[in-house]
């Protein structure tokens, strides 16, 4: 079984590691993301010797994962200090020459859970993580789901939650979902870390609100068989409940399945795969570069 490598390029960390084809970890290892140069050299270190085949990349961003552009392997317009238009992929071919496939972290882990995890076996799904930011990916037909770029789910536009007078922190949109509902967003308003807010605060019921009308404009659009919640926010799992019965409400009967209904709680759901969803997903962006 071949050999692949896995990177997975988050605003907090860089997990890296070796696999094989079947989605298995063999190795791993994580880094902070501090600058390009300090970073990308511990990254760049690691695979150093290590006799991989192909590496994936899932990286934060916005990236340009187009085949093509100029800016191809980029990660473009991000407010994370120092990594604006920073040239991932190609920091990463001058050092290891094999075939890399990249894409945004999300799609990534999109991928991951749909071949070894929550959505094994399905046509679709859809991967969201809440955490520093908001971001989703999607998995349409057994493909990623790209167009112009790749999807930006984490900056649609919510309505307010009624009690609800913070401004948002998106620098770009202000109160858009990422603005309102990443974990920053959750300390700003409480002032305190969503993970010291107790499990009955009233928090938690307003983050509910806000992930529950995103996942309404998610399955009115895109109608993923299977929508999986992963990241920092979600490891409070009083959320799940929460959402599920907001979203019911949100649909109020609209789209008839049993998934909706009595299936909602293995309907959205937190990672099969758990904290290797996107290290595996980085898996198989490297298996798909191997094809190509």
């Amino acid at each position: 079984m071949k050999l692949l490598g896995a990177i997975e390029a988050g605003g907090t960390k860089f997990v890296c590691g070796i696999g094989n084809e079947d989605g298995t970890i063999l190795d791993r290892v994580s880094f902070p993301t501090l600058t390009p140069q300090e970073t990308m050299g511990q990254v760049l270190e690691y695979f150093k010797n290590k006799e991989v085949e192909a590496i994936g990349i899932g990286s934060f961003g916005p990236i340009d994962p187009v085949l093509g552009s100029p800016t191809y392997g980029y990660i473009t317009t991000t407010p994370k200090p120092h990594w604006g238009q920073y040239n991932l992929v190609g920091t990463v071919a001058e050092q290891v020459n094999v075939p890399i496939g990249f894409d945004t972290d999300v799609n990534g882990a999109a991928l991951g859970e749909y071949k070894w995890g929550a959505a094994q076996g399905l046509d679709s799904c859809l991967y969201i993580t809440v955490g520093t930011g908001i971001g989703a990916g999607a998995v349409v037909g057994g493909k990623m789901v790209h167009g112009l770029s790749h999807p930006e789910m984490g900056h649609i536009l919510v309505r307010r939650h009624p009690e609800d007078t913070f401004e948002g922190f998106c620098p770009y949109h202000g109160d858009c979902l990422e603005g309102l509902a990443a974990g920053p967003a959750i300390g700003s308003r409480w002032g305190k870390p969503a993970g010291e807010l107790p499990a009955d605060h009233p928090a938690w019921e307003m983050e509910a609100h806000y992930l529950a009308h995103a996942l309404m404009n998610y399955v009115l659009i895109l109608s993923p068989q299977k929508i999986v919640m992963g990241g920092g926010v979600m490891k409070q799992t009083q959320l799940f409940p929460l959402i599920h019965r907001k979203l019911q409400e949100l649909l109020a009967g609209y789209v008839q399945h049993p998934a909706l209904n009595a299936g909602i709680g293995s309907y959205v759901v937190p990672p099969q795969l758990g904290d290797n969803a996107g290290l595996s997903g980085a898996l198989g962006l490297a298996k798909l570069a191997l094809e190509v």
